[in-house]
């Protein structure tokens, strides 16, 4: 018994010494500082430009996913000092967001910008600023230089293979964007339209009818009801109240369906985990899964009532398998739509939580890619179509969390957290009249500030968040990823993609190599001469 008991002794004593070994406390002083960035400039200077023709391209979309986003998400996944997987793409650039006719933009006019390379007005999707909100004019003409291409119809065009996923609607604005025209991007189904609309096609009959959307060979996300209104309720789902529920008796996944099979094409319509995981990505040529009735659950509540639901990681993985057998390449489009539903209800740590689950997409994307030995030939950026109002305040201490309280107001004496917005919803009373006075409230009072169903505290209160109007970054990877180098107009985007591939615009453009590498050639040679010169 007493060798028993040494042993347990020696075991603990070697235990606790590796953790005070592990837990050495790293002094932050002029030679660490210095040794960092050396390390930084090292990464820098081995950076490697690839001038490579892109053969597939994936566009991952962070809506709303602004810079104080992108902060407060490191920060709550792996402190200051860490970096989301996207922060660690050695190319980076800023976008310009304004539409023509906003300094903030929406959706509908960022993603157009960004998928058509062309800037338009607020609201309006895949036409030029010759259309306003509500215009039905393009209707009538098919063939109207106002209606814009995007790079989904470019790269069809090219042989590629196209699709998107999503785990906002698959009708909403950032989709739509890649697909249809529609002079307001509320139209999603039949009922949102006007009378004065009967000529045109809502979004979802153009994603089902119309080139680029009938070609698409991966669609994933949430919005059945805008297909079809017999779509049974989900007891568990909450639909939210602008749904545009069809109502013109149509099926369009039927009509889906129908098309393939009158084409012998591989298909399958997928509904929930189960069919994705029972899906042969080998022998399936189309995939239409559509798994909400409305928008899909944010990834917090999925992973608590609606495990049936796939997350967006899951989609993404199989669609990657599945598009990716075309020898032509693909272009894919990836977007985290409840970032910026977060946003919209104040709701910072679900936001933070969408950001951590995208950034988790984006590496296992990676991951699989390089098993299919495709990331060398793969084009990767990660953007956003717009910032939000979200707020990084006070002087919190180093290690605080970032959901926590930042300080004490030295004005009002009221605590406040190191995370509020500008403007937005308020879903508590922020502000109480007393006398003359009017006080803030205590944001602590009514719940913990680390909750999931914590609202932030606004500065000016609205119905709904608001979108932000500051630039947001772009990171990228891979074959001409250095094109993203600067502050770049928004339409940018689809120029870059679009030379790096060899697609729309750029098809028949020959790749160009950068000045600095002619230099550099001719100063070889021309030191060679010389040498042989001074040697004879």
């Amino acid at each position: 018994m007493m060798g028993r008991r040494r042993l347990e002794l020696l075991v603990a004593m070697l235990a606790l010494i590796n953790c005070r070994t592990a837990a050495k406390i790293i002094v932050e002083d002029k030679e660490y500082w210095t040794s960092l960035g050396r390390a930084e400039l090292d990464e820098a200077l081995n950076v490697v430009i690839n001038n490579k023709v892109a053969k597939n391209v994936i566009l991952f979309i962070g809506d709303g996913m602004g810079p104080n986003t992108v902060t407060a998400s490191r920060i709550y996944k792996n402190g200051e000092k860490g970096r989301l997987t996207f922060e660690k793409f050695p190319h980076l650039g800023l976008l310009k967001t304004y539409s023509v006719n906003k300094q903030v933009p929406d959706a509908a006019s960022s993603a157009t910008a960004m998928f058509t390379g062309v800037k338009v007005n607020q609201r309006i999707i895949g036409l030029d600023i010759n259309h306003n909100i509500n215009d039905t004019s393009y209707c009538e003409n098919a063939n109207s230089e106002s209606r814009l291409e995007s790079l989904a119809t470019w790269a069809q065009d090219a042989g590629k293979s196209t699709g998107f996923v999503t785990n906002s609607r698959i009708t909403d604005a950032t989709p739509a964007a890649l697909y249809a025209r529609s002079s307001n991007r509320k139209w999603e189904c039949n009922t949102a339209m006007p009378m004065s609309a009967f000529n045109c096609k809502d979004i979802a009959r153009q994603l089902i009818e119309d080139r680029p959307g009938r070609n698409f060979k991966v669609i994933m996300g949430g919005g059945k009801k805008s297909f079809e209104a017999n779509s049974p309720l989900n007891p568990k789902e909450t639909v939210e109240k602008s749904l545009c529920v069809r109502s013109d008796r149509r099926d369009l996944i039927r009509e889906w369906i129908d098309d393939k099979q009158s084409n012998n094409l591989s298909h399958q319509f997928l509904t929930n985990v189960h069919d994705i995981k029972s899906l042969d990505t080998e022998q399936t040529e189309y995939v239409l899964g559509i798994f909400a009735n409305g928008t899909m659950p944010m990834e917090y509540t999925r992973n608590k009532k609606f495990l049936e639901t796939p997350s967006l990681e899951m989609m993404t993985e199989t669609a990657i398998k599945v598009i990716s057998k075309n020898e032509n390449g693909f272009f894919l489009m990836v977007e985290n739509g409840l970032i910026d539903a977060a946003h919209h209800l104040s709701m910072a740590r679900l936001a933070l939580d969408e950001t951590v689950e995208f950034d988790k997409t984006i590496s296992t994307s990676i991951k699989l890619l390089k098993q299919l030995k495709m990331l060398d030939d793969t084009l990767i950026i990660v953007t956003s179509d717009h910032a939000n109002t979200l707020s990084i305040n006070g002087y919190p201490k180093r290690g605080n969390n970032i959901l926590d309280v930042a300080g004490t107001s030295e004005s009002d004496y009221v605590k406040y957290t190191t995370l509020t917005y500008s403007i937005g919803y308020a879903k508590y009373p922020v502000y109480r009249r007393s006398g003359s006075l009017v006080i803030r409230q205590d944001p602590t009072a009514v719940s913990s500030t680390s909750s999931h169903d914590y609202a932030q505290q606004v500065g000016i209160p609205e119905e709904t968040g608001v979108h932000g109007g500051s630039d947001v970054a772009v990171y990228a990877k891979g074959p001409m990823g250095h094109l993203f180098h600067s502050i770049h107009e928004q339409n940018y985007v689809a120029h870059a993609i679009a030379y790096a591939t060899k697609i729309g615009f750029y098809r028949s453009e020959p790749v160009q190599n950068h000045s600095y590498t002619h230099f550099s050639n001719i100063y070889l040679i021309c030191t060679f001469i010389l040498t042989l010169f001074c040697l004879n």
